[in-house]
């Protein structure tokens, strides 16, 4: 009734006279509702003193403890056409086992024998360093005898000027004592003619005195040309030592020529020897890179590169891979402002997509259907999703996860901090606050209190 009429039928109709409102009116029922009430508000009043732990709750895949055991794409690093396939997808591959053929499409490496004519290139320029290497030892024993030769040479032409000097001192010498004789023999003729003229001495003395000064001239005229012509021997025996050094130098500098030139060879040789030696390191190394194998023990995800004949670049992703063998891991992302909250090694519930759960997140030991895991790894730089990486790994400590699990599965993680009463936290959640900030402490977390 909304009683909007003046005519209020509640005063005028008695409802008690009714078996239903009797029922529903009377004071009993009243008493026990009240009853009622004060449990549910004690009962609320202790719930809200209960322990709560406080968590940070985030969605997050399942992945790999280490990069290598993470799926991986196999790549061929060279270009190629597709020739042959050996496996199919799905199928398991060992590390080592061949997955595909390619061939080459590089003009330059269609010779099926290029790797055959490399080496024998290699041995021919290998000879040719042998021979030039020979050639440069043979002129450099041409140039030491030239040396030698040049040194007696040098030693027989110091000898001649030697005896070419020793000549001319004995010249200079005679040239003196025919110079005395000849001055003597100017005083006798003289002192003869004086004579002559007084009458003491024959003309046949004066003749003889005059005859033998002649000869003393001409012995001085010729001592003279002997001096000369030692003088000359002297001379001569210096160009002969200028000419055999000035012939030998040129001799010798011709051999060191031609000798660096070979050794410019020898070293060019040598040089193309290395450029073929690596040449037929990487061309065998090429036809190794037609047989595309497997990195490691795994399974053939999905062929990216279908068919025969197709071709691709180096560096394209030609078959994906998944190990073997690996150890789960579970990444999930937190908020900028959750990062400091969390460090290596604190406890974190994991619920995985698939399992069922009943989950209630303050209340960890009651939750069913949860595992335990570690922190592991922080990213320290901001995610494309705008919130920061952290990896975490299986608690030894607590029951094993599923072995059905696989890598890409969704996961739901709980991040445990530190315990505070209910009120606490509805009053935080109410406000908006973060979670209390802490550090962990030897292993266990250290409460501080709240800024």
């Amino acid at each position: 009734m909304l009683n909007i009429s003046k005519n209020q039928l509640n005063k005028k109709v008695d409802l008690t006279k009714y078996k239903s409102g009797e029922k529903v009116f009377h004071k009993r029922h009243f008493k026990h509702f009240n009853r009622f009430l004060l449990a549910f508000a004690i009962t609320g009043i202790i719930i809200l003193f209960l322990p709560w732990t406080q968590n940070i709750n985030s969605r997050g895949n399942v992945t790999t403890l280490t990069p290598d055991q993470r799926p991986q794409t196999i790549q061929s690093p060279i270009p190629g056409r597709i020739e042959k396939w050996y496996v199919r997808e799905g199928d398991f591959v060992k590390q080592g086992d061949t997955i595909l053929f390619i061939s080459e499409i590089k003009n330059e490496y269609f010779d099926p024998n290029l790797v055959d004519r490399t080496g024998i290139q290699i041995k021919a320029k290998e000879n040719a360093v042998s021979s030039y290497s020979s050639k440069v030892g043979s002129l450099t024993n041409q140039i030491g005898a030239l040396k030698r030769e040049r040194r007696l040479k040098l030693e027989q032409a110091q000898n001649k000027l030697y005896q070419a000097k020793l000549k001319v001192q004995n010249d200079s010498i005679k040239l003196e004592a025919a110079k005395i004789d000849n001055a003597i023999a100017k005083r006798q003729i003289d002192a003869t003619q004086s004579l002559y003229e007084e009458g003491l001495k024959s003309l046949t003395e004066f003749e003889a005195k005059k005859s033998k000064f002649q000869e003393n001239q001409a012995k001085l005229v010729s001592q003279e040309n002997s001096l000369f012509a030692a003088k000359n021997e002297v001379i001569n025996a210096r160009i002969e030592i200028n000419r055999i050094e000035a012939e030998y130098l040129d001799k010798i500098s011709k051999a060191e020529s031609e000798k660096f030139t070979a050794q410019s060879n020898q070293f060019d040789a040598e040089a193309q020897v290395t450029k073929l030696e690596s040449d037929f390191t990487s061309y065998e190394i090429r036809n190794d890179l037609y047989y595309i194998r497997a990195p490691q023990n795994g399974y053939i995800n999905k062929a990216i590169k279908g068919g025969l004949g197709e071709t691709f670049k180096e560096g394209e992703e030609l078959v994906g891979i998944m190990p073997a063998n690996y150890d789960l891991a579970v990444e999930m992302f937190v908020e900028p402002i959750d990062l400091p909250l969390v460090h290596i090694g604190e406890k974190v519930r994991v619920q995985f997509d698939g399992w069922p759960a009943i989950v209630f997140s303050g209340w960890p030991n009651v939750s069913y259907g949860t595992y335990g895991a570690k922190v592991v790894a922080i990213e320290n730089f901001i995610s494309s999703n705008g919130k920061f990486r952290i990896l975490i790994a299986p608690d030894q400590d607590d029951h094993a996860w599923p072995e059905d699990i696989r890598v890409g599965s969704g996961a739901k993680t709980i991040a445990l901090l530190e315990d505070v009463p209910i009120w606490f936290e509805l009053w935080r959640k109410l406000n908006g606050f973060p979670p209390n900030y802490y550090q962990p402490e030897n292993g266990m977390t250290a409460k501080m209190d709240k800024k």
